[in-house]
């Protein structure tokens, strides 16, 4: 038999959680501080539900830094989920706020308010997005079927600059961002933080999203999520599935600015989206109506919330003041070692994307150029040496070695010694 401590799992999600969290996991699934029932068992709206919600919240508070005047959302749905949740939600903020303003001009004519309105729908209505990769397209290509094409503006459409293949991300001076005026701007921009297939990081928040007048940026942050520092005043939204960083697959974690939430901010009426033919969201996807019930609305799988828990709480006893720095400097380093690696034997290992722009997270490279052969020996070696997960997503192919947080140092040196003796064979 295979033990847990004979292997390393390098996969891309779901992908591997601390030990300790499972053992403990295994042990409250079967009884639940000593209550006689799992935890998988009790009601979603017991006190000791909310008490996970409230400490999981708390980590990740302490961990990001994250200020008062944010929320913490848990939903269903996946970040895929939150492609079309961020649309319906700020598209219907931003159309109420243009309906008020044309409202005031004209007074309670309302027939006039709506012909002004589509006017300003058909012609102003824009999102934008950052196409750097294939998560990023596939969120821009929801946007698309959701509310028309028209209305979605790729301001930079990477594989443009490469060849026709995602790897880079072009120059913010070469982007076409919809112009922000004082009358309004784009509904939002849209960029994913960490390209999971494509292992393409954005080194850095855009200098060109800045600013008084900075549009409301939503940021897929999935696979890079509690690995980095992240100035969470910069963003509107962010958001990203747990099975990477943060549990196991079956919640969505959503911060959002409390300005988008009522009393500060009132979506459209679903009557008026459905008179401008835009699209009205499942409730299950409406901010203002988890916020308001505390993610309770339906029923949500607080075992998920709890391991998620575990693993940020963990996290904060680990590094204590220096809170998710202490991650990052983890994280750097081991992407250094795998990195370093590569290119040490540049002439038997090509990494995919270009060096500005590679993941931490998820490094993705060939072997001996692609050659299919190669890459099997390579996989087929590497599975000998309990060195698991390593095949490249069936859309690219090749070689992926997912660093997250619970992936040791002593696995991605593992890894490493069998880089370099896969290189010298």
């Amino acid at each position: 038999m295979v033990n847990r401590s004979d292997v390393h799992y390098f996969g891309a999600g779901p992908a591997p959680l601390p030990t300790n969290v499972l053992e403990k996991a295994s042990q409250v699934l079967l009884n639940y501080r000593d209550k006689g029932i799992g935890l998988c068992e009790i009601s979603h709206r017991s006190p000791e539900a909310n008490e996970i919600l409230a400490e999981a919240k708390q980590a990740l508070t302490d961990l990001l830094e994250i200020p008062d005047d944010y929320d913490i959302l848990f939903l269903q749905s996946g970040g895929s989920g939150e492609f079309s949740a961020t649309v319906y939600n700020l598209v219907a903020i931003w159309v109420e706020k243009k309906r008020a303003k044309i409202a005031a001009e004209v007074g309670d004519d309302r027939e006039e308010v709506l012909k002004r309105l589509r006017k300003v729908v058909d012609e102003e209505l824009k999102l934008d997005y950052l196409v750097t990769g294939s998560w990023s397209l596939k969120a821009s290509q929801e946007a698309a079927r959701l509310i028309g094409a028209q209305h979605v503006n790729v301001a930079t459409d990477a594989r443009k600059a490469n060849n026709g293949k995602f790897g880079v991300i072009p120059p913010e001076d070469q982007w076409s961002l919809t112009p922000r005026t004082s009358g309004g701007g784009p509904a939002l921009v849209y960029f994913c933080d960490n390209e999971t297939v494509d292992g393409i990081e954005f080194p850095a928040f855009p200098s060109s999203l800045e600013g008084d007048d900075a549009p409301l940026v939503c940021a897929d942050m999935s696979s890079n999520f509690i690995s980095r520092k992240v100035d969470v005043r910069k963003y509107a939204v962010i958001f990203g599935g747990a099975q990477k960083n943060i549990g196991n697959t079956g919640i969505t974690i959503v911060i959002l600015r409390k300005s988008l939430l009522p009393p500060h901010s009132t979506p459209a009426s679903p009557d008026l989206l459905r008179q401008l033919n835009l699209s009205v969201g499942p409730i299950v996807l409406d901010y203002p109506t988890i916020a308001k019930n505390n993610s309770l609305y339906n029923t949500l799988p607080i075992f998920d919330v709890w391991v998620a828990g575990q693993v940020m709480s963990g996290l904060v006893n680990t590094y204590g003041t220096k809170r998710i720095g202490g991650q990052q400097e983890v994280s750097d380093e081991k992407a250094h070692l795998i990195y370093n690696t590569l290119d040490k034997y540049s002439d038997v290992y090509r990494v995919v994307p270009d060096k500005s722009v590679r993941s931490r997270m998820n490094i993705c490279f060939r072997v001996h150029g692609g050659d299919a052969g190669k890459e099997k020996a390579f996989l087929a070696g590497a599975e000998k040496q309990g060195l698991l997960g390593l095949k490249g997503h069936r859309s690219v192919g090749g070689i992926r070695a997912s660093n997250y947080n619970a992936v040791s140092l002593e696995g991605t040196e593992k890894l490493v010694a069998y880089l370099e003796e896969f290189a010298k064979s």
